[in-house]
C-alpha cells in the first residue's frame, strides 16, 4: 500500500489549510488540549478510529524524503531500544480534532514522538483523542511544493491546534534546519550550536547533519546523535558495532588465551630448570661421597 503524503503537495491547497485556523469557509479545529480536557467536548461523540481514512494513497516529495524519514524513525528506536514509553512514526495521519473528519482534512507529520506511551501496538495512525495525548515532537520535511506552507499554516497548527511541545523542519537537499520550542502557547527558536546542531529538550538527544550513504543514497541526513556526540546507530551500523565487538572479545579471549599458554610454558620452563638444579645438586653430592666426603657437613 502506498504511504500517505501528510503535507500539501501543492500551493492551491495551502488556502484551505490556513482557513482552518482563520475560519474562512471550514469549521475551525478545535486545540487538542481543549479536545482531551474540555467537558463539553469530551461529551462530543468521536468517531471511533475503524472509521477514519489513514491512506490517501499519495507518495512522499522523493525517495530522499522517504529515506530521511525512515532514517530518523530507524535510529530513535536503536537509541531506545531498550524502552516501550515512546511511539515514534512517520507520514501517517495525525487525527487531533473530530473537525477534521467533517473537513476532509487529513494531515500528519513526517516524523513524529510521543513520549509517555505504549510503544508496542501498532498504529495506522495517531487518534489523539483514544491515545490520550498528541506529538511531543514534530519534524517536517521541507521540500519545493511544502517549504511556505510547512513553515506558516502547518506551523501554526502545530502551534495553536496540536500544541506540539517542539517542532523542527529541515530540507533533505539544502540542509537547512530550524528548530522551535512552545513556551506560553506560542514557538520560540531553539538555539544551534557553531556547527548548526539543537538540542531537544524532550528527547535529550541531538540534531545534527550527517554525510554518508544510507538506504544506498549518499546525502547529507539529519540524524540523532548524544550530547556526547556520539550518532545513534542505524540497524547496519550497529549490526557491524556488534560484529566489531564480537570481534575485539575474540582477540581479547585469544590474547588471555595467549598469555595463558606463555605463563604455562614460563612455569614448565622454572620446573625444568629446578629439576635440573636439584639433579646437578645430586650428582655433586654423589662425587663428595666417592671422595669420602659428608655433603651435609
Amino acid at each position: 500500500m502506498t504511504e500517505p503524503i501528510l503535507t500539501p503537495t501543492t500551493s492551491e491547497q495551502e488556502p484551505s489549510a490556513i482557513g482552518i485556523l482563520a475560519g474562512s469557509g471550514a469549521a475551525p479545529l478545535s486545540p487538542a488540549n481543549e479536545l482531551l480536557g474540555g467537558e463539553a467536548e469530551r461529551q462530543r461523540e468521536m468517531p471511533p478510529s475503524d472509521t477514519l481514512i489513514f491512506d490517501d494513497g499519495i507518495p512522499m516529495d522523493s525517495p530522499r524524503h522517504r529515506s530521511q524519514m525512515n532514517l530518523l524513525i530507524e535510529t530513535l528506536k536503536m537509541q531506545w531500544a531498550g524502552r516501550n514509553d515512546f511511539y515514534t512514526g512517520g507520514n501517517m495521519f495525525v487525527y487531533f480534532s473530530p473537525d477534521q473528519v467533517k473537513n476532509e482534512d487529513y494531515r500528519g507529520p513526517d516524523f513524529f514522538v510521543v513520549l509517555g506511551v505504549d510503544g508496542g501496538p501498532e498504529r495506522k495512525g495517531w487518534v489523539v483523542w483514544e491515545e490520550g495525548k498528541g506529538p511531543d515532537v514534530v519534524i517536517e520535511l521541507l521540500s519545493d511544493t511544502t517549504e511556505k506552507f510547512d513553515k506558516t499554516g502547518k506551523k501554526q497548527i502545530y502551534e495553536s491546534v496540536l500544541c506540539a511541545p517542539e517542532y523542527y523542519w529541515y530540507h533533505p537537499f539544502r540542509g537547512e534546519l530550524a528548530g522551535f520550542e512552545l513556551k506560553g502557547g506560542r514557538y520560540h527558536p531553539l538555539p544551534s550550536d557553531q556547527q548548526g546542531r539543537i538540542v531537544s529538550p524532550l528527547l535529550g538527544l541531538r540534531l545534527t547533519r550527517w554525510t554518508g550513504k544510507y538506504d544506498d543514497i549518499q546525502a547529507t541526513w539529519l540524524r540523532w546523535e548524544t550530547l556526547d556526540g556520539k550518532l545513534a546507530p542505524t540497524r547496519d551500523e550497529y549490526a557491524q558495532q556488534e560484529r566489531e565487538r564480537a570481534k575485539q572479545e575474540r582477540e581479547r579471549a585469544e590474547q588471555a588465551e595467549e598469555l595463558a599458554e606463555q605463563e604455562r610454558e614460563r612455569a614448565e620452563q622454572a620446573e625444568e630448570r629446578a629439576e635440573q638444579e636439584r639433579e646437578r645438586a645430586e650428582r655433586l653430592a654423589a662425587q663428595l661421597r666417592a671422595l669420602g666426603v659428608d655433603p651435609a657437613e
